[in-house]
């Protein structure tokens, strides 16, 4: 990963913010402009990004406990990340329910993808009213590659009592394509859902250059 110091002004997280708004930084992006700083031999882009890493391989609730298990995360930024996190439930989350009618609909809340340098599952929870309850990324992989996995994928709608889920991931390299494994997990997702009750209701590929539904390039998949 670059360097904060290497890289140009206008490249930096806050920098980028005040230009163009929050929507184009990513989850580690966002994260530095509320950090502030780093720590000695860690700058705050490098801090951010290893709390990103952490955060989308947890499987319960965060805690304090668990941010300080980061080296250059004292109680003072765990209690910012904390606070900033129920900050965000309670005015933001909670005020404006985005509904997904159209694929698009769910692009504003998967912009993470678009910017990762490796590959990255995330599953949207949904209400009886196809309302977002919650965004998590479930799995982080390599470059070119990740797993999805029915227990992963499912375990946030279970938890958050979701009626339904959509599921995405990126493709680093821009291709659009999806992959034979893409298209494997997609029916085996899609068999759980049948058993669980919980149904799936579109898998997205998303990259720099646009995205592609299966569900409308698959329809047969899904029925």
């Amino acid at each position: 990963m670059q360097l904060l110091k290497e890289m140009p002004a206008q490249e930096w997280p806050r920098e980028k913010l005040m230009a163009s708004g929050p929507d184009g930084l990513s989850n580690a992006e966002l994260l530095a402009v509320v950090l502030g700083r780093g720590q000695m031999g860690k700058d705050v882009l490098t801090l951010a990004e290893e709390v990103v890493e952490k955060l989308s391989r947890l499987q319960e609730d965060l805690t304090l406990e668990t941010l300080l298990e980061i080296r250059g995360i004292g109680p003072g930024k765990g209690c910012q990340i904390l606070a900033s996190i129920e900050f965000s439930k309670r005015f933001l989350v909670g005020r404006s329910k985005v509904k997904i009618r159209t694929p698009k609909d769910a692009l504003p809340l998967l912009g993470a993808l678009r910017r990762a340098a490796q590959e990255l599952v995330m599953v949207l929870t949904l209400d009886g009213n196809n309302q977002v309850i919650g965004t998590h990324t479930v799995t982080a992989g390599l470059a070119n590659q990740s797993q999805i996995h029915p227990r992963e994928t499912f375990f946030p709608a279970i938890r958050d009592r979701a009626v339904s889920i959509l599921l995405a991931h990126n493709h680093p390299s821009g291709n659009l394509e999806p992959s034979e494994s893409d298209l494997t997990a997609t029916r085996r997702l899609v068999e759980v859902s049948k058993t669980l009750g919980i149904p799936l209701l579109d898998h997205l590929i998303i990259a720099e250059t646009g995205f592609v539904s299966l569900r409308e390039k698959y329809p047969a998949y899904f029925g």
